[in-house]
């Protein structure tokens, strides 16, 4: 489709060099465009060497959608969206918000933002929330990502980057641990990497992932953590323990071993059900391995535990010697395209740019140089993710509400709920390029440009900052991001160029702001980046103009903490907060498939992807469907406390028989996320979605 634009630079490009919108492995492409349209093809870029997945390679498709969004959307008296001009839509979005923060303050307005934002994205609207809004409430869905890892990568090494080594250097290992991770599936071309080593699988179900495993352990949903506990127990008691690098390089052994050393073999194996042999042989695999690595993913994280559970994973590593040694090491495998650069740069409620602590004095003042105001103006620490969607609308919460990059009346737990609090706001408005679920619930609706329509970066699992570039310029009516964010500023009172609309002008200021932060960009450019250089961070900006290499291995030479050493963490076992019982028999756990991908907005828009999954459903074993007068095809009702979703059954046979599992892409009556529970982690505030308690019966309609 021809795209017309008064801009020269606007022109569309034959070719571009850039990187998938999709998962945090951000694989290398080359975009092409021509006659026949936009087309994709994979580039040598090393974490995915040459191949994409089936998301990857279908990825222009979302392109030129059907009902891709090219005009802002006003909700009128009749309650229908209807079309109105820029000028409107803007005039109208920033006279309501004027409006609710005269009369009930600014933290009566709040921001929730998305990890498939750029750097750039990120950025600008961390500071237009605190400086245009001044308000404490913005965070984004990230947290439902990757903050449990976050967290017990921050305490135990005084730094949190997914991968602290880069993903080609797993191509070496002979033994990986993958703790609630699902790669084969998740981002394929991971897989790569893992083809030489042994893998150890741990999940509850019999993943792609873990049919490839050397061993699997299939744990009761909600014991990652005893299991955890019950590996470190043998490391120790059986002689894998790495006593030398314990002393030289850790410190709080002893207090973790008091807790590890309850829990012994058997009664790990009674409370995980995974046998003591098999616990045997994990750790036999591991202690034998001259490179091993422990790697955790959303399945071991997304638990209201999930930042001890990652952190009792760590205590495993730091116990074998793995982390900051060359050639092994502990790492998280981030989800979101952008879910590490999302939350180093200020869309996080407690963070400013850099991976500067809001709380910090020393941080507030550099920002606030840096953003031409006084720490004064700065607001503290707003509501994580599920606290601020749980308090719009009510007595002091929110009441207005902007949404960039995220669909939470389908990503966020207890959707229906999330539902109505979206639905007693005084303003809603969501800017996206697809009309997804909470769009269709909004006020206003402003239609941004979509990732081959606009130049950036991103910041990979690895820590490695990439550039996006673009190929074609958005569609008449379309704005980006950054110009939405610029013109509600400015119709706010906001001095024009306190927010750019150029990305590069927007890292560059990055830089400044991230300069002596625990993630450092000042020595990156975007001059460097096209150069082809590779540099991960922290890359500070050297004094004389010496550039900086980049830190592709962390913690070589000591880790980001005071004293040097890594931290091991003194944690314990607990139940879920929901465990079965006589009205819900069943555990649900949660997750994706290969051909969706988070919300599934996206995805579900393309015919190739859609075709593959079209409709929600649940993965039984065929005892526990025989038992609840369910069959292969048919329809089945899944219960927990909160709520019913349908899905369509599929008869699994290597499915534990007291556990269901549902991917969370579909929307409708078909959301998984209807189910699952609201128990928050009281560090990380990650909401637990991988266990909740549920009954099965039959359904008489289709999803």
């Amino acid at each position: 489709m021809p795209r017309r634009s008064p801009v020269p630079d606007r022109a569309p490009r034959t070719s571009v060099a850039t990187h998938c919108p999709y998962c945090a492995l951000q694989c290398g492409t080359r975009l092409g465009h021509g006659a026949s349209g936009t087309v994709v093809e994979p580039s040598d870029f090393p974490v995915n060497d040459g191949s994409l997945c089936q998301k990857g390679w279908t990825a222009p498709a979302v392109l030129d959608v059907p009902d891709r969004l090219r005009r802002p959307l006003l909700r009128g008296p009749d309650g229908r969206l209807a079309p109105a001009g820029w000028g409107t839509a803007l005039d109208t979005v920033a006279t309501r918000l004027r409006r609710i923060r005269d009369e009930h303050g600014p933290d009566a307005l709040a921001v929730f933002g998305g990890g498939g934002l750029t750097n750039e994205k990120a950025y600008l609207l961390g500071k237009f929330a605190r400086l245009a809004l001044g308000t404490s409430q913005i965070d984004y869905n990230g947290r439902f990502c990757m903050s449990s890892a976050a967290a017990a990568g921050n305490a135990a090494f005084g730094l949190d980057r997914g991968l602290p080594f880069p993903v080609a250097d797993l191509d070496a290992a002979d033994t990986i641990l993958l703790a609630g991770a699902n790669p084969a599936e998740t981002m394929p071309p991971l897989m790569r990497h893992l083809r030489k080593a042994d893998l150890i699988v741990i999940d509850p179900r019999r993943t792609k992932t873990a049919e490839r495993a050397a061993l699997h352990l299939q744990p009761v949903p909600g014991t990652d953590l005893a299991l955890a506990l019950g590996l470190l127990h043998i490391a120790v008691s059986d002689g894998w323990c790495d006593k030398e690098y314990v002393q030289e390089r850790t410190t709080g052994f002893d207090a973790a071993w008091r807790r590890a050393v309850t829990w012994w073999p058997e009664r790990v194996e009674q409370v995980t059900g995974v046998p003591v042999a098999e616990q045997r042989a994990a750790v036999e695999l591991l202690g034998e391995a001259r490179r091993a690595y422990v790697l955790t993913g959303r399945g071991a994280e997304q638990h209201s535990k999930g930042a001890d559970t990652a952190a009792a994973f760590i205590n495993l590593a730091l116990a074998l010697g793995l982390p900051g040694v060359a050639g092994s090491g502990y790492g998280c495998l981030t989800g979101q395209g952008n879910g590490q650069g999302g939350r180093e740069h200020g869309q996080k409620a407690d963070q400013l740019p850099g991976y500067r602590m809001i709380t910090d004095p020393e941080a507030r003042a550099h920002v606030a140089r840096v953003w031409g105001t006084t720490p004064d103006a700065l607001p503290g620490p707003g509501r994580s993710a599920y606290e601020l969607l749980d308090a719009l609308g009510t007595e002091g919460g929110p009441r207005a509400l902007l949404v960039f990059g995220s669909n939470p009346l389908v990503s966020a737990p207890h959707s229906a709920h999330v539902a109505e609090r979206l639905a007693a706001l005084d303003l809603l408005v969501v800017a996206d390029f697809v009309p997804s679920e909470t769009a269709r619930t909004a006020d206003v609706v402003l239609p941004v440009a979509q990732w081959a329509e606009e130049e950036g970066s991103l910041t990979n699992l690895e820590g490695r900052v990439l550039r996006r570039r673009r190929l074609l310029p958005p569609p008449e009516g379309v704005r980006t991001d950054l110009e939405v964010l610029h013109g509600l500023a400015v119709r706010l009172g906001e001095p024009a160029h306190r927010y750019p609309t150029s990305p590069r002008q927007v890292f560059d200021e990055l830089r400044r702001a991230s300069r002596g932060g625990t993630a450092d960009y000042s020595g990156i450019t975007y001059e460097r980046l096209d150069a082809g250089e590779a540099l991960y961070w922290p890359c500070p900006e050297r004094p004389g103009g010496q550039p900086h290499p980049g830190t592709p291995r962390l913690f070589l030479d000591g880790f980001a903490t005071p004293d040097g050493r890594a931290r091991f963490a003194e944690v314990d076992h607990r139940d879920p907060a929901e465990t079965p019982d006589a009205d819900h028999p069943l555990y649900a756990t949660t997750g994706r498939v290969l051909a969706h991908y988070q919300s599934g907005a996206q995805t579900r828009r393309v015919p190739e992807l859609n075709d593959a999954v079209p409709e929600p459903y649940v993965e039984i074993h065929p005892d526990t469907a025989a038992r609840a007068g369910l069959r292969e095809g048919g329809t089945a009702r899944v219960t927990s406390a909160r709520g019913t979703t349908v899905a369509r059954v599929r008869l699994v046979g290597s499915m534990r028989t007291d556990t269901v599992f549902l991917p969370f892409h579909h929307p409708g009556a078909g959301r998984a996320n209807l189910i699952t529970g609201t128990a928050l982690d009281p560090r990380s505030r990650m909401p637990e979605f991988k266990v909740c308690a549920v009954r099965i019966e039959p359904g008489s309609d289709a999803p």
